[in-house]
């Protein structure tokens, strides 16, 4: 069975090679340099999804874009959760090979459930958005595993390219100086689009001259566009990193990036 599955991935490993290298090309003597970020191509037909019978679903399977207004780079986070297992791959709707991970020994043995990583994050200057977004198209993504019993695990994920707007930040000002006591963080409305729908917004607060550093999140509704930050959490004389996130229905981001000063 280990030799079959050997087999089989290294059958993967040679389709995707020859079907989604990054490489730059060879024009007669001169090397044609291709993107940093080249379109996603079609992988070999061959490379198809079989059903079975032993199959174990994800409770959670999930990719996004994480664009910052502020810092002006984009990025993309995968996460998935599920019974134990012990090998991992993650399938593009182009049928590409994208990801892959393995527990080898013990950890092997144990197993893993919840996975979590965020891709490098280029700024739109070096890799503009729609050469982003052409890189990583828009569709169902496959998560197939094998769980630590030997059972096949699986999930699914759509991606998509709806990016809210950013929030506009009402108060605090950039680098204004707040009182712990009342530090009134507001934003305006993110209006929806036919596209993009606003589920909710969430507001991260960072105190970084600490090790680990103390942060304070909240989700609210897309009704909801202010928070009072906490006194507790707040302490005078120290800078403050802040975020307001919108956040759509499909789960997809964008951030406004400031920092204040506590009196």
């Amino acid at each position: 069975m280990s030799i079959l599955r050997n087999s089989l991935k290294m059958h993967r490993r040679l389709a995707l090679v020859a079907g989604c290298a990054l490489m730059g090309v060879f024009a007669g003597s001169t090397l044609a340099m291709q993107p940093l970020l080249p379109s996603a191509r079609v992988c070999p037909p061959h490379m198809v999804f079989a059903e079975s019978l032993n199959t174990v679903s994800l409770t959670a399977a999930r990719l996004i874009i994480e664009y910052n207004a502020s810092s002006e780079d984009v990025g993309m986070q995968v996460f998935l959760d599920g019974a134990p297992w012990k090998e991992m791959e993650i399938f593009g709707p182009n049928r590409c090979l994208l990801f892959e991970v393995e527990g080898k020994g013990n950890l092997g043995r144990l197993g893993l459930t919840e996975l979590f990583f965020e891709t490098h994050e280029p700024e739109v200057a070096n890799v503009p958005l729609p050469q982003f977004l052409a890189a990583f198209p828009a569709g169902p993504y496959r998560f197939i595993g094998t769980t630590t019993d030997g059972a096949r695990i699986q999930g699914s994920a759509i991606f998509t390219h709806a990016i809210p707007a950013v929030p506009v930040v009402i108060t605090p000002a950039e680098g204004s100086v707040q009182d712990p006591n009342n530090t009134l963080i507001a934003w305006e409305p993110v209006l929806n689009t036919p596209t993009v729908q606003i589920a909710e917004y969430q507001v991260i607060v960072e105190r970084l001259d600490v090790s680990p550093k103390r942060v304070f999140s909240i989700h609210v509704p897309a009704s909801v566009t202010s928070i009072m930050v906490p006194p507790q959490f707040l302490e005078s004389g120290l800078e403050y990193k802040f975020e307001v996130l919108s956040i759509e229905t499909g789960r997809n981001q964008t951030i406004h990036e400031s920092f204040f000063y506590t009196l």
